[in-house]
């Protein structure tokens, strides 16, 4: 105690500033006269150039009295930089003396060409001194001095001094080399870090946000933060919400770990009790620590402010208002290198974190005495504060009313009459007895009478005891989903009912119904956009650990959108976790909750067309081959039944069956190698090692890899032989098992590797990061904190590659799979509003699956246009998004560029064609064709999209489009007639005709394929139309008289006399004979005249046909 009361003391009299004291020897005091006094009548409390110093004093006799400004460096202490002194002669005088400090500009201005030279220094102390003066003897020093006094003067940050006033007007020269010379220097490098300025939600494992602190940038700030590592002067401030105390013996608020993966200074702990423990390395390398007892209270804001100033240790608890010190000094100096190794606020890889959430965290590299960290965002925080007190009362409501019901004893008919309703519509549900309302006041079942029928309602459940609080959640959401999801399709409106059911689902831990609520508001389907109230369920989500609401944060933080702040730091903290979850669920995927996400798209028919269920014609016959015995067809009937492919339901039991009869056959390596898993871990079927391990030999001799890394595990967890463990797994690394790498690596981690019994984490790593490639979502997790951390030498922090490793593997979930293939169901049968909410929650998640199908809805059920575009622009900024997306966000810009000003349409272009071009690359044949279009319209396109196409800038338009479409032809099918081909097709034909135009004879033959294709038209209709005619108008005869007129009209020609004696002949029958005879004459008159009009089409047509054919010789010509 006394050791503490004296640091105490030190401590506090050592640093507040703006508290002057007269510091004498006490012996020297005592022989002095009493009215001999020095003091500060006004002094400033910071190094400010030309500031006023009022000194007040008195002596006895002649004496000597000075001012001066003492600074000290890392090389030189006790440098004076000003002084001014008075002598006085006389006795009793002196009084108050005034003085204008003139400072150097290296400690009061910043660093800018007028001032060019900065000292940094480590303290600026302003003193007065007084002493005795006789003729003839030196002038006295502050040291040697009989009364004195002195304060510290704190010093201002480089970036927020002041800048010289100029003293002149430099030359360009000196201007030009001023700006080449200060490149060097970096504008932002400031000793003040906001480490977080957004709510984190800490789930109280081991997950966090990881912080790495770069050295100054700055040599001279450098040098200083060097120099303090052995003499510390820091400040950490941090705001903490907890929802509990620490469930394990101590959580983590703020660790610091170093390059060796050991703890370093500082480490704030949380204790089961509420208190706090402050750790510290000291600089001669042992650990200490203190505890501050403070107890700090559950769902308040809580303020921790700690000081560390070389040995000594300072901690500010503030909440309501009112804060708490606790003070500690240490036997040693603190070391403390901020550099080395990283910082965890949360839980960390080596200690838990806390439950409930971090406000905002401030970091001072050099200290401070003013903390500047104020609540913030303060409306959403304290929001979220009332959300808690609020789940406070409903879950206090509840089992009050619980309690009430299920009640042991029966009330006395006295006090059954005297329970009235204070609600009477409440008391009219039945006409049974219901429980007593008095029990509760008018206010409380005003407040949540929406939960209080509703609780009514299950009475007898509750009675009976078949319903208790752990159906509650499950009930009350599905109750609140049901009226989300009106019967009218047209329209979607989230009532106050519905907000209020998911809100109470939300406080009994349902934080599916957490996700809703943020998805709610953040999007504004059915209610107003609330970022507000969207940032406080995300968080309490967040917080209860749910895994799509941790995918939903990590995803808002890796996009910066809905008012989420871009950070990636902050993103890892969210997807560590759920990474984590599912490669655990990832073991137990087998279940009946858990499917293999299938990536079906509602807008490709294909998509939907390749869905089978077990009466479909595909599925029968697919059973009807395995029935048959093809070894194929098992493993498919297998593997469908196994892991619920294709829209068929899983069938464990069913699967081990196929799976029995395909590798009983002992045909197919992988066949008995599904079958031995299935036999080594019991699925479906009862676990046989025996026989399991010799189908698993059998099949790694028949050369199947993954029976290799199968006789590894079999070796090193049933065995416990760890040798031949590790030769399999290196056997089955070698040959590409991504299982066999992560294995390897597991064993390289924890030294159990007869080859290397040490410890090797940089092999190890490579291992993780080699079966990471193949997608091992073990491995993934483990290279994930290796890039989050930088802890690994040869390894560098890539925090961003790391939440890509990580969003890959959530994305894999088998829980998610279970929505997406209800989701999937749910459209299938017509139920296109249940749908949309379960893909629009695994959309929020992040999945570009779910995002695209939602917009597909959106589009479906006419919610709205920025449903559409919401869900669209989320898909487009995945890492590889669908083209389908990309299409889409695309065409918006286009069409909606010719609605905008110059200047945005310009843009908005810009953005089409970077949408088209991310298409193309994905390989989509209609972004190509896009790019082809807007490049034949004369947009330019940029650099990198010409690229993809081996196109140069020095191309013409049509040869650039005609790449383009080459490249689109060869990525569509090459069997049926494309767009793009008929395209290109297209634009060689216009290419060709060009050029036949530059030669006159090609002209010419130009325009007489045109004329001949007049021709054909008007000629072949008309021979037709001749034809139709003759026959309407030839007379009524036999068909043999027919005959033989035919034959003498073509006699006619060659003789004359002939026809004559015909006709003498035939004018002799009499009346009927001239009859005849006029009407023969009449029919060869057509008949000649007909023949003329065929000949003469007959050779238009046949020129027309040549002019024809020489024209497409000579387009084929220049074509090839």
């Amino acid at each position: 105690m006394k050791t503490i009361i004296f640091g105490y003391y030190f401590f506090t009299t050592s640093l507040l500033m703006g508290r002057c004291a007269l510091q004498a020897a006490s012996n020297q005091r005592s022989e002095t006269p009493r009215d001999n006094f020095i003091e500060f009548d006004s002094v400033p409390d910071k190094v400010v150039d030309g500031s006023v110093v009022r000194v007040r004093c008195h002596c006895s006799g002649p004496c000597q009295l000075a001012v001066e400004v003492a600074v000290s460096t890392l090389r030189r202490t006790d440098l004076v930089v000003f002084r001014r002194k008075w002598i006085s002669g006389t006795s009793r005088a002196c009084g108050i003396r005034q003085v204008r400090l003139r400072l150097p500009p290296s400690i009061s201005y910043r660093h800018d060409l007028f001032n060019r030279n900065i000292l940094i220094t480590q303290n600026v102390t302003v003193r007065a001194w007084l002493d005795h003066f006789t003729n003839g003897s030196e002038l006295g020093a502050y040291y040697s001095s009989l009364w004195r006094v002195y304060k510290v003067l704190k010093i201002m940050p480089l970036s927020e001094r002041p800048a010289k006033p100029p003293t002149g007007c430099p030359s360009w020269s000196a201007q030009l080399m001023w700006e080449m010379t200060r490149i060097h220097q970096c504008p932002h490098d400031s000793d003040v870090i906001d480490i977080l300025k957004f709510p984190l939600a800490s789930t109280g494992e081991h997950f966090g946000v990881v912080r790495r602190f770069q050295p100054f940038i700055d040599t001279a700030l450098e040098r200083a933060r060097v120099h303090a590592v052995t003499h510390p002067s820091v400040t950490l401030s941090v705001w903490i919400y907890l929802l509990k105390w620490c469930h394990h013996k101590l959580c983590g608020i703020i660790h610091h770990v170093d390059r060796r993966n050991l703890y370093d200074s500082v480490l704030m702990q949380l204790t089961d009790t509420g208190d706090i423990i402050i750790q510290a390395r000291v600089t001669t390398g042992e650990y200490e620590a203190f505890l501050a007892s403070v107890m700090l209270p559950l769902w308040k804001w809580i303020r921790l402010d700690c000081y560390i100033q070389d040995s000594k240790v300072l901690l500010d608890t503030t909440w309501d208002g009112e804060s708490r010190r606790s003070v500690f000094e240490f036997q040693h100096s603190i070391y403390y290198d901020d550099t080395d190794g990283y910082f965890v606020i949360g839980g960390g890889k080596y200690m838990p974190g806390v439950r409930g959430y971090f406000g905002p965290v401030k970091y001072y590299r050099f200290g401070t005495e003013e903390i500047n960290n104020q609540l913030h965002p303060e409306t959403t925080l304290r929001e979220l504060e009332r959300t808690h007190q609020g789940c406070q009362e409903i879950t206090a409501f509840t089992k009050a009313f619980l309690r009430e019901v299920t009640g042991n004893h029966l009330r006395s008919p006295s006090s059954r009459g005297a329970c009235v309703a204070a609600l009477p519509l409440w008391g009219q549900f039945e006409k049974k007895e219901k429980t007593c309302t008095q029990t509760w006041t008018w206010e409380v079942q005003l407040k949540y009478s929406t939960l209080f029928k509703f609780l009514q309602t299950k009475e007898e459940e509750i009675r009976t005891g078949s319903w208790g609080t752990k159906l509650l959640q499950t009930t009350l959401f599905d109750q609140a989903v049901g009226t989300v999801l009106p019967v009218d399709k047209a329209q979607m409106e989230v009532t106050s009912e519905s907000m209020t059911l998911l809100q109470v689902c939300s406080c009994f831990g349902n934080h599916r119904a957490s996700l809703l609520l943020a998805t709610i508001h953040l999007s504004g389907l059915g209610q107003s956009v609330n970022q507000q109230q969207g940032h406080v369920y995300s968080l309490v989500g967040a917080s209860g650990d749910d895994l799509f609401s941790l995918m939903h944060a990590g995803y808002k933080h890796t996009q910066g959108i809905d008012g989420f702040p871009k950070d990636l730091n902050m993103a890892y903290s969210y997807y560590s976790n759920a990474g984590d979850q599912s490669s655990i669920d990832s073991s137990h995927v087998h279940g009946s909750k858990q499917y293999l996400v299938e990536h079906i798209y509602l807008s490709k028919e294909d998509d939907i067309n390749s869905l089978i269920h077990e009466t479909s014609d595909v599925f029968q016959y697919v059973k009807f081959q395995a029935e048959r015995g093809d070894i194929e067809s098992q493993k498919r009937m297998g593997r469908m039944l196994y892991w619920g492919q294709n829209g068929v339901s899983k069938d464990i039991a069913s699967a081990v069956k196929w799976f029995e009869r395909s590798a009983m056959q002992m045909k197919d390596p992988s066949a008995m190698y599904d079958y031995s898993i299935q036999l080594m871990k019991g699925h479906g079927v009862k676990r046989n090692h025996t026989r399991g391990f010799q189908l698993l030999k059998k099949a790694a001799a028949m050369g199947s890899i993954s029976a290799l890394n199968g006789l590894g595990w079999y070796h090193g967890i049933v065995l416990k032989d760890h040798k031949n463990a590790v030769k399999y797994f290196e056997q089955a690394a070698l040959n590409g098992s991504e299982d066999g790498m992560f294995n390897l690596g597991i064993y390289y981690l924890n030294g159990k590797s007869p080859n290397s019994p040490l410890r090797n984490e940089s092999a190890a790593f490579l291992q993780f990061l080699n079966a990471s490639r193949l997608g091992h979502a073990a491995a993934s997790v483990e290279v994930a904190w290796y890039l989050s951390t930088g802890s690994l030498e040869g390894v560098s922090q890539d925090v961003e590659r790391a939440v890509i490793l990580l969003k890959k593997v959530c994305e894999q979930n088998g829980h998610l799979g279970f929505m997406i293939r209800d989701a999937l169901q749910a459209y299938l049968q017509a139920s296109w509003q249940e749908a949309f909410m379960k893909y629009a929650l695994a959309a929020e998640a992040g999945l570009g699956l779910a995002q695209s199908n939602a917009a597909h809805l959106c589009e479906e059920l006419n919610l709205s246009y920025d449903c559409q575009r919401r869900y669209h622009n989320y898909s487009i900024l995945n890492y590889d998004p669908h083209p389908s997306a990309l299409l889409k966000m695309g065409d918006y810009y286009y069409y909606h560029h010719s609605s905008s000003t110059r200047e945005d349409s310009l843009s908005l272009v810009e953005q089409a064609i970077s949408m088209y071009s991310r298409a193309a690359l994905a390989g989509s044949p209609q972004g190509m064709y896009n790019l082809a279009v807007l490049s034949q319209q004369g947009h330019v396109l940029p650099p990198s999209t010409r690229g993809l196409f081996n196109v140069s800038h020095r191309d013409e338009p049509d040869t650039m489009t005609e790449k383009i479409l080459k490249r689109c032809v060869e990525a569509e099918d090459g069997e049926a007639v494309t767009p793009c081909s008929l395209a290109l097709l297209a634009l060689q034909m216009g290419r060709a005709l060009r050029r036949m135009t530059h030669n006159g004879a090609q002209l010419f033959l130009t325009y007489a394929s045109l004329l001949s294709v007049l021709v054909i038209i008007v000629l072949v209709p008309l021979r037709s139309c001749l034809g139709v005619f003759t026959s309407f108008h030839r007379p009524h005869l036999q068909p043999n008289t027919e005959h033989r007129c035919r034959v003498i009209a073509l006699r006619t020609r060659t003789s004359t006399a002939s026809q004559d004696g015909v006709n003498t002949s035939r004018e002799q029958d009499g009346i009927m004979g001239r009859a005849y005879t006029a009407a023969r004459n009449q029919w060869l008159t057509m008949l000649n005249s007909e023949q003329w009009l065929l000949e003469t089409s007959d050779l238009a047509v046949t020129l027309s046909g040549v002019c024809l054919c020489a024209f497409w010789t000579t387009l084929l010509y220049h074509l090839l």
